[in-house]
């Protein structure tokens, strides 16, 4: 039985009809330096339909997924929501959980609010911001990822690496 040791965190950035995604691979929750970066740039990237967006950012996700061994990941995080609604209407989260069969978990990190999910997110406020993320999760208990997500390195509202990840998709 492989140890799943690794945690992937994706984002990607949108500009002239391609979309550059950016993989941090890391093994401890309260990394800031010692991280891995897989990255890739896809043309002809679908056009955003409000509500669906994970149609744009799914392919991207699952193209540079598949370079990387994912015996070894334990769980993945996507800058969005798993859930769109307390009926668990699947975001991007939910939907990546689903094409890699339900095999990893997968924490959603908001940096902004969606109001139509109220149960299955929690607000959390780091360093001296007074605007939370938003976490949710999917094959994970929520609570956990919280705490995981709590715990990531740096002061300020966004996590080192996370903020990081942001600053290498928008360089072109």
């Amino acid at each position: 039985m492989t140890h799943k040791s690794k945690i992937l965190a994706f984002d990607t950035y949108y500009f002239d009809g391609k979309a550059k995604t950016v993989c941090l691979e890391f093994l401890n929750w309260n990394e800031s330096e010692n991280y891995k970066v897989h990255t890739e740039i896809i043309e002809n990237v679908e056009d955003y339909i409000p509500g669906e967006f994970y149609r744009r950012e799914l392919p991207c996700i699952l193209s540079l997924l598949d370079k990387i061994d994912l015996k070894t990941v334990q769980v993945i995080i996507v800058d969005g929501f798993v859930y769109l609604d307390d009926d668990k209407k699947y975001g991007l989260g939910g939907h990546l959980y689903e094409k890699l069969n339900r095999e990893i978990p997968i924490i959603g990190v908001a940096k902004t609010n969606f109001a139509s999910i109220e149960n299955n997110k929690k607000a959390l406020v780091r360093g001296d911001s007074k605007k939370p993320l938003y976490v949710t999760a999917i094959g994970i208990d929520l609570e956990d990822a919280f705490e995981k997500v709590e715990s990531m390195a740096g002061e300020f509202r966004i996590p080192t690496l996370l903020k990081e990840m942001d600053r290498l998709t928008k360089e072109i």
